[in-house]
Formats: structure tokens, C-alpha cells, sequence
């Protein structure tokens, strides 16, 4: 069996974020004393067991997430994957909406869509060439 580099794990779990930044993340996680499973599992399970110690209450709450500064930083890095599949939904929507415009018309688009015209346009122009993550971290495939 292949062992993988430690430097791997991290680039595969952080590879929602650009790679100039990668780096700097992995160094702010590892100086708070949070481990690659850590984030995986942050990642994995889209912040909910972030989410459900914030809830309960108790000055000890972020105890399993490396105290008060791991949370912070998972939740930041939960965040950030969320803001990574918020503009790679928006540029699936972008090229789909650029062929519909080749079809047909604004308003007939705007209208499918529910929105305004003008928003149609914008759409239709904000097509991305930044590269994405392929699958989400909690996909089976």
C-alpha cells in the first residue's frame, strides 16, 4: 500500500481554495494545533458538528475543534467552501443561460427564470475560468 505525502492531504482537502493560498492555510491550521481528519471532517459534514457545539452552550463547547481559534478557523473553512460552490453553481448557471440566449429571447429567459431581463444579461456574463473542485468532499463518487 502507497502511503500519501502529508503535503497531498492537505492540497486534496483544501482544494477548494486557490493554490497560491493553500499553503498559508495549511500553516494556520497546523500552528492551532488542527489536524488534515479536523478539516476533512469539518468539510465532510458541511459544519454541522460546528454548528451543534455552537448550540449547546458551555465555555467548553469547542473543546473537540481545537478551542475557540480551531472553531473559528474550521468555520472559516467551511465558509469558504460554501463561497467555492456558490460560484461554481453561478458559472453552471452562466453557460446555461448564454445557450438559452442563443435560442431564445431575453424575456422569454427572464421569465422561465423568474428574473428581470437586465439580470439575464448579467447572468450570461459571468461565466468563470476559475478552476473548481470536481465533487463536493461529502460525495460518494
Amino acid at each position: 500500500m502507497n502511503r500519501q505525502p502529508r503535503g497531498d492531504r492537505w492540497r486534496d482537502v483544501l482544494a477548494h481554495r486557490p493554490e497560491h493560498q493553500r499553503e498559508a492555510t495549511t500553516e494556520r491550521f497546523r500552528a492551532a494545533g488542527i489536524s488534515v481528519e479536523l478539516v476533512q471532517s469539518a468539510l465532510a459534514d458541511g459544519g454541522d458538528a460546528l454548528h451543534a457545539a455552537a448550540s449547546s452552550g458551555g465555555d467548553d463547547r469547542f473543546h473537540g475543534f481545537g478551542g475557540n481559534l480551531g472553531a473559528a478557523l474550521l468555520a472559516a473553512e467551511v465558509s469558504t467552501l460554501a463561497a467555492h460552490l456558490v460560484s461554481r453553481a453561478s458559472a453552471v448557471r452562466a453557460i446555461a443561460v448564454e445557450f438559452l440566449l442563443d435560442d431564445y429571447s431575453a424575456v422569454a429567459v427572464a421569465t422561465a427564470l423568474g428574473v428581470s431581463r437586465q439580470k439575464v444579461y448579467d447572468i450570461g456574463k459571468g461565466g468563470s475560468t476559475t478552476p473548481f473542485i470536481e465533487t463536493v468532499p461529502w460525495s460518494e463518487s
